[in-house]
């Protein structure tokens, strides 16, 4: 069992930056993929990025490449989604997942999720 709690969110202005991170509980954390999505009102859920248990490969949805970094330390069972140049389009709420595989940009692929954290962005 893996429980994940996201932090971070807020209000920012257009062009700014936020931090989320998500911090999982249990000693297994290192042997899963670790991924962020989004969901903004009204729509489904969106796959934003993915990291794999070693952090060392990564993949994004193109509207956030060269905008957004995922990164992960195992020693702190903790994953980091660093937003820049953040825009109003960016605006929803944002989920971290845990899966067992290899790495995933389908929610159906992940095994646990945390609660969301919600990031507005101002214009």
């Amino acid at each position: 069992q893996v429980q994940l709690v996201e932090s971070g969110g807020g209000l920012v202005q257009a062009g700014g930056s936020l931090r989320l991170s998500c911090a999982a509980s249990g000693r297994t954390f290192s042997s899963y993929a670790m991924g962020w999505f989004r969901q903004a009102p009204g729509k489904e859920r969106e796959f934003v990025a993915v990291i794999s248990w070693s952090g060392g490969r990564t993949y994004y949805v193109d509207s956030v490449k060269g905008r957004f970094t995922i990164s992960r330390d195992n020693a702190k069972n903790t994953v980091y989604l660093q937003m820049n140049s953040l825009k109003p389009e960016d605006t929803a709420v944002y989920y971290c997942a845990a899966d067992r595989g290899p790495g995933s940009r389908w929610s159906r692929e992940y095994d646990y999720w945390g609660q969301g954290t919600q990031v507005t962005v101002s214009s």
